[in-house]
């Protein structure tokens, strides 16, 4: 939570777009025997990952090694299974939204309620995330215009106005 260019409250979780694919992976083991790649994982999570029903919903053929007789198999994979298969780490997010408002001094409700919280980074871009974060806030939340690269350019602000920021940096002097 940060405000007033410094940081109220921090929180960091090790919980991202890998640790869902991970999810998958081990998903696909679990249910249908089937061993599927890490770039099969992503594309999965990319075109039906989301942390929430949403309307543009498909089912897709997945392939990958049957795991008992090493042989090529392909499944007919639901958005609700992959919802399922990374239902731990999107959890694992939102339970850390939740702890850092929970922190967040009750000044800032108010700056949360009018102006909400926007999503930055790639895990943000999981379909239905910020709806999910909304739901169980109660807070606005948008997913900004360029969450890749919104991250990158903040922190070439803050390099630049390091001096103005220099409070914000742990370890600073």
């Amino acid at each position: 939570v940060i405000s007033l260019a410094g940081i109220v409250y921090s929180q960091s979780v090790r919980v991202g777009g890998d640790k869902m694919d991970d999810a998958i992976i081990a998903y696909m083991k679990r249910k249908y025997n089937l061993l599927i790649g890490e770039q099969t994982a992503e594309k999965i999570k990319i075109t039906m990952g989301s942390a929430y029903p949403t309307q543009d919903e498909f089912k897709a053929e997945v392939r990958g090694r049957e795991l008992m007789s090493g042989l090529p198999k392909t499944v007919i994979l639901s958005p609700e299974e992959v919802r399922e298969a990374i239902a731990e780490p999107v959890s694992a997010i939102v339970a850390s939204v939740i702890a850092c408002l929970g922190e967040a001094p009750p000044e800032l409700a108010h700056d949360l309620i009018v102006r909400g919280m926007h999503l930055v980074g790639g895990g943000g871009m999981l379909k239905g995330l910020a709806k999910r974060i909304a739901e169980e806030t109660s807070i606005p939340v948008t997913l900004v215009d360029a969450p890749l690269e919104c991250v990158v350019l903040g922190a070439g602000r803050c390099i630049e106005h390091y001096d103005q920021l220099r409070v914000m940096f742990m370890g600073a002097r």
